[in-house]
């Protein structure tokens, strides 16, 4: 029994001995690793004996990786200049930015009117250079604007296209079908698209039987900068006609009310909207309701809306005055 009692207390001696030396072998080694890896971030970050956080770690990571895209990019930008691909494209990216325009204004015409159209460039329009340096100049761009023949094709439609590739003034509806009974849509296109189009600080509807005054809409257009949702022009609110075969004859007009009277609304033939209520139209072009007329529909878009009124006299067309923006012929 003494016998086995000393065997058992050696095993246990040796047991131990061992244990111990595991353990001190790994704190060692542990000891030499974190050691090692505090030299590495100290290397890498140039940072002395400061320590580091994880996430700045993780930021370092992600630094390089950023640095790897930037390279590849680098050598596939190499690669294209010597291929010719970028030289083609830089001086478009060299050039100053042109500057916004102040206004878009879209001429409402229709087929057979070429004589008001001829009318309107030479008197206040312009034509070719005329027209191109009222854009760059003054920043007011003007087109006509008009859809496709029902018979999308004829001779109707060939006789525009022809016009365009003389003047190049047109702002062609393609999905539009040219009607008077259109107009209301017609009117809504034209916003929709010119906000697509231009990214100007407003957008004037005219007939093509107006003449405007260039320089008077730009001060008075100016003056309205500071204010995101304008709707300007000559504000009316006339009779609903019930009776059907009246020559303004309003379909809908049990919902204006028993007076029978239509509410504030800018006068058609001509009126400006700001670049915040086209983009407005722009996007809501498909539920907004478009009444019998064009100037009833656009005055029924804002009257829910946070827009301001502005009645600016001068943009009454009926009587030419001094100061005037507009005149009806």
């Amino acid at each position: 029994m003494a016998f086995q009692s000393r065997i058992s207390i050696l095993t246990l001696s040796m047991f131990a001995i061992f244990a111990s030396l595991y353990v001190a072998g790994r704190l060692w080694h542990d000891a030499e690793n974190r050691v090692y890896l505090a030299k590495e971030l100290d290397r890498i970050t140039g940072q002395g004996k400061s320590v580091i956080s994880v996430d700045d770690s993780w930021k370092i990571i992600e630094c390089r990786e950023q640095l790897k895209k930037l390279s590849a990019l680098e050598m596939e930008l190499s690669t294209a200049r010597q291929e010719g691909f970028v030289s083609k494209h830089l001086p478009e990216m060299n050039k100053i930015p042109k500057k916004n325009p102040l206004v878009v204004i879209g001429i409402l015409t229709g087929f057979g009117r070429k004589n008001e159209r001829d009318a309107i460039r030479k008197a206040w329009m312009g034509a070719g250079a005329a027209l191109k340096k009222m854009e760059d100049h003054k920043g007011i761009v003007v087109r006509f604007v008009i859809g496709r023949s029902s018979n999308q094709g004829d001779s109707l439609d060939r006789s525009i296209d022809s016009e365009n590739k003389q003047t190049n003034d047109f702002f062609i509806l393609e999905n539009h079908v040219e009607a008077p009974e259109e107009l209301p849509k017609k009117t809504k296109l034209f916003f929709a698209h010119a906000a697509e189009n231009w990214n100007a600080d407003y957008y004037a509807k005219l007939n093509d039987d107006v003449y405007v005054n260039i320089d008077a809409l730009g001060n008075t257009l100016a003056a309205h900068l500071d204010q995101p949702r304008v709707y300007i022009g000559c504000m009316k609110s006339g009779e609903v006609f019930s009776e059907s075969g009246e020559k303004w004859y309003e379909p809908d007009w049990w919902k204006f009310g028993d007076g029978k009277t239509y509410f504030r609304h800018a006068s058609g033939e001509m009126f400006v909207i700001s670049k915040a209520l086209a983009k407005f139209v722009s996007i809501n072009r498909y539920i907004l309701r478009a009444y019998a007329h064009d100037d009833v529909s656009v005055g029924s878009w804002f009257i829910g809306a946070n827009v301001k009124h502005i009645n600016d006299r001068k943009f009454c067309c009926s009587s030419w005055s001094s100061g005037a923006i507009c005149s009806g012929v």
